[in-house]
């Protein structure tokens, strides 16, 4: 049984049973037909930004889409829940792990640009830092903002990643994802509900493969170039990236920012264990050296509650919080 804590909606429990026998799990598994191995017990820490995390009950990181589906039907045949991974980077995973298949989309990396069109699709593990890179030598504008955003282009998709008041929705022309029949659907925005940091898509069985967007041909290259670095430039000069954290932990509130509020409650540099708020960014919480995953979860609880009780507003996650914590 997994207890995964939403601390804005409360409780949610699931349950995970595996079908797969005790002798089994003392090997990896080979997916017959490709260069895939499904092993048993991988440890999530370093696959997060956050540098925390307890194993993954079954572990996979396909690369092409064949290997994606086949994995995915692996787990459907086992009774086993899957979960996505892409760059780890606005995930919290228990120190407990988690149960079922985590499937890793990190390896799976190609980019198609139309310099006619100003279309550019990429695999869900493409990386949107270099995405953006790519895009501004290329004399594509539209991608500037993902610059300092260290996601992936399926975690994009999924949280509607943004920056600099531009955001993923803003030119997304349409996503590929694998559905849990083994088929795949292109959906566009109009079908993903998006709002602020989140689609349809979060806490849906689909997964991201592919995403096409819509960029502005003819550009400048020079000056995109430039445009993109001095965006990348704006963030490290405003946020921490000295220790490991998963980036801004909470949505951000209107009409003031999360930062602010917490800044404004007195919790900059506030610690629980080797987890704290940062004293460049309040809305980020860091890993100061041998945090566990339980450090940060009741620093996040912490501040959530003090800011409830000074403004009588709760702040939402936008961090996703995945595993059984113990309510402390």
């Amino acid at each position: 049984m997994t207890i995964s804590y939403d601390l804005s909606l409360g409780l949610n429990v699931a349950s995970s049973t595996s079908l797969v026998s005790a002798d089994t799990k003392s090997r990896h598994i080979h997916l017959p037909g490709t260069d895939c191995t499904i092993k048993y017990g991988v440890s999530l820490a370093s696959l997060t930004t956050f540098r925390v995390g307890g194993p993954a009950e079954w572990y996979v990181a396909p690369r092409h889409l064949e290997e994606l589906q086949a994995s995915f039907e692996w787990a459907q045949s086992q009774g086993l829940s899957v979960t996505l991974l892409g760059a780890g980077s606005n995930l919290l995973v228990s120190d407990r792990g988690l149960p079922g298949l985590v499937i890793c989309t990190r390896h799976m990396r190609s980019t198609y640009f139309d310099p006619q069109t100003g279309q550019v699709t990429a695999a869900a593990g493409e990386p949107l830092v270099r995405l953006a890179w790519q895009a501004a030598e290329r004399g594509l504008q539209g991608l500037e903002w993902a610059v300092g955003i260290p996601g992936t282009v399926g975690g994009a998709v999924v949280m509607n990643a943004g920056a600099h008041n531009s955001c993923t929705a803003d030119i997304l022309v349409n996503a590929h994802v694998l559905c849990p029949d083994g088929k795949l659907e292109i959906v566009t925005p109009q079908n993903l509900g998006y709002s602020y940091r989140t689609s349809n898509l979060q806490g849906d069985r689909r997964l991201v493969t592919q995403a096409t967007f819509q960029l502005k041909p003819g550009a400048d290259a020079a000056q995109l170039i430039a445009t993109t670095a001095a965006h990348l430039k704006q963030r490290h000069s405003t946020q921490p990236y000295n220790k490991p954290n998963c980036g801004s932990v909470f949505r951000n509130p209107k009409p003031h920012a999360a930062g602010w509020l917490i800044e404004q409650t007195g919790l900059k540099g506030h610690r629980i264990g080797n987890a704290a708020v940062a004293q460049r960014h309040a809305n980020f919480i860091l890993n100061c050296g041998g945090a566990t995953a339980s450090d940060i979860f009741q620093l996040i609880r912490f501040v959530q509650q003090k800011v409830e009780q000074e403004w009588s507003l709760l702040l939402e996650p936008e961090v996703k919080i995945m595993g059984d914590f113990q309510l402390i």
